[in-house]
C-alpha cells in the first residue's frame, strides 16, 4: 500500500513524497510523531528525556566520564560507539578512583533498552517491580534516542491516564 500511496499522492500534485518502507513500527521506534482519533495509550517516547541525556564513548576514561556527569543532570552515562549505538552503561556512584581506568573495564555492558513505542504503564509497572528509576530508549537497531525517568512515566499517567 505504501508505494501506490506515494505514487497517488505524486499524481495529484505533491512533489516532496517519501515512501517510508519500513513501516509504522520502525516509524515509532524512532519516536516520531503519529496523527489519529482513535484510542491512544501513553508510550515511553511521550516521557523520554533527550537533550540532557549525556553519552561516553569507548575509548573515554574515568576521569573524562566523571566530567560528562558533573555537567548533567543524568546519574549516569550510557555508552555509544560512532553510530550512536548503545555499548553499555555507567552509574556515577560506580566510577573508579582511578580516573586513568578506560571505560571497558568498569562498565555495565548491554543495558536493558525499550523502544519509544512501548507502552507506558506496563513499563512503568515493570520499572517499579524491579526498583529501577531509569531505563535506555533505543531504536530497534539499538541507537540511543533517550532516558525514561519512571517518576516522570508516573506523573504522566496520574495527570492522563490510558484510556
Amino acid at each position: 500500500m505504501s508505494p501506490r500511496a506515494a505514487w497517488q499522492l505524486e499524481a495529484i500534485g505533491f512533489d516532496r513524497v517519501y515512501d517510508f518502507v519500513d513501516g509504522e513500527i520502525e516509524w515509532l521506534s524512532h519516536g516520531l510523531p503519529t496523527e489519529g482519533r482513535g484510542p491512544h495509550y501513553a508510550t515511553a517516547g511521550e516521557v523520554m528525556r533527550t537533550a540532557a541525556v549525556p553519552s561516553c564513548r569507548y575509548d573515554q576514561t574515568a576521569a573524562d566520564i566523571r566530567g560528562a556527569l558533573e555537567e548533567s543532570p543524568e546519574l549516569f552515562c550510557p555508552v555509544v560507539n560512532d553510530e550512536g549505538i548503545v555499548l553499555g552503561r555507567v552509574r556515577a556512584r560506580e566510577l573508579p578512583e582511578d580516573d586513568a581506568l578506560p571505560i571497558a573495564s568498569f562498565m555495565r555492558p548491554g543495558p536493558p533498552t525499550v523502544r519509544p513505542q512501548e507502552e507506558l504503564r506496563p513499563l512503568v509497572e515493570r520499572m517499579h517491580r524491579a526498583g529501577v528509576g531509569t531505563i535506555l530508549v533505543t531504536t530497534s537497531k539499538g541507537k540511543l534516542v533517550g532516558v525514561v525517568h519512571r517518576n516522570e512515566g508516573e506523573q504522566l499517567l496520574r495527570d492522563r491516564p490510558n484510556p
